[in-house]
């Protein structure tokens, strides 16, 4: 007898996981980009991730951004007990970028494969930097400025990174999501930076334990940005540079503490910069109109995730 339950309970969930794919996908069992997805998973990797809901994890996520990330903002982040915050952390973070170092990014030629790189992004996973130039660029309807309300204008400003997260989210989110050049690209994340916003690079353990998105995040909106300064978790990789003020041309003007993302700037008679708190994103530098401010490498702060130096086409100063 408890043998046919069970073999019903597993019959019923079955049932309901086709009916959800076909609803999902749109009419089919598996769409062309969710199976080259499976097949560079591997089927080992494939059976865990069904049984720990990796898989669900990312077929929500990519399928429903918005939702997903409006969930997490409102539910998941300020639930969690602080036991579970470095754990967090290790699976879903992401790596501050100077604007340069982000435009690296999409103009990169050749491949790149680059496996457990702690030195740049110091987490215990997901943290694989894969990359095959020229690349797949797909830009993409922001998930955290969709969830928020009056949010930041404009919101396609998501850029998703080479295969197989290109094919998956054109297949999927066909009408918020559109390939784009290498030209468009720059030219997006220059505009974002005039906006005051940051650039990031992000990594998920179910997105193949790599990076896969160059974000442009902005203070009021981002999930990332409010999970380190309000909810205290620890997922931002400093970008390995530091801001640094001259007070003798700063005219106090508050921009740099209006925009500076993780609240790093104090303003009295001059700016002054907590090297606890900056990460090195480079936003007060745009929005400093005196020039006041510069970005300085600094060894303790991290390597920078600069691909013209992981691919060996500069030396580091």
């Amino acid at each position: 007898m408890l043998e046919i339950s069970v073999a019903i309970g597993v019959g019923v969930l079955l049932l309901i996981g086709i009916v959800f794919l076909l609803y999902s996908e749109q009419g089919r069992i598996l769409r062309r980009s969710m199976a080259r997805f499976l097949r560079i998973r591997g089927l080992r990797n494939v059976l865990r991730d069904l049984f720990n809901l990796k898989l669900l994890k990312l077929y929500i996520y990519g399928r429903w951004t918005k939702n997903y990330i409006g969930h997490q903002k409102k539910r998941t982040l300020p639930r969690m007990h602080p036991k579970n915050k470095q754990g967090w952390a290790d699976r879903t973070h992401f790596k501050v970028l100077t604007p340069d170092n982000a435009k690296s990014i999409v103009t990169i030629e050749q491949n790149i494969s680059l496996r457990n790189q702690e030195q740049i992004v110091p987490f215990a996973m997901a943290r694989d930097i894969v990359l095959k130039g020229p690349l797949d660029i797909v830009v993409y309807e922001c998930g955290c400025r969709q969830s928020s309300p009056n949010h930041c204008q404009p919101t396609q400003v998501c850029l998703i990174i080479g295969q197989p997260f290109v094919d998956f989210i054109l297949d999927h989110n066909p009408q918020t999501s559109r390939r784009i050049s290498r030209e468009e690209a720059l030219d997006l994340i220059e505009a974002e930076h005039k906006r005051g916003h940051m650039q990031s690079a992000w990594f998920k353990d179910f997105c193949l334990d790599r990076f896969y998105a160059l974000c442009n995040c902005c203070k009021c909106c981002c999930i990332g940005i409010q999970a380190v300064t309000k909810h205290r978790i620890p997922m931002a990789a400093s970008s390995g540079y530091v801001a640094q003020v001259d007070d003798t041309i700063c005219s106090a003007c508050s921009n740099c503490e209006d925009a500076c993302p993780f609240d790093a700037i104090d303003v009295a008679e001059t700016a002054v910069v907590s090297w606890e708190k900056c990460l090195g994103c480079g936003v007060c530098t745009g929005q400093c109109p005196e020039g006041a401010i510069t970005l300085m490498r600094d060894e303790k702060k991290g390597v920078p995730m600069d691909v013209r130096l992981l691919a060996g086409k500069l030396t580091e100063a």
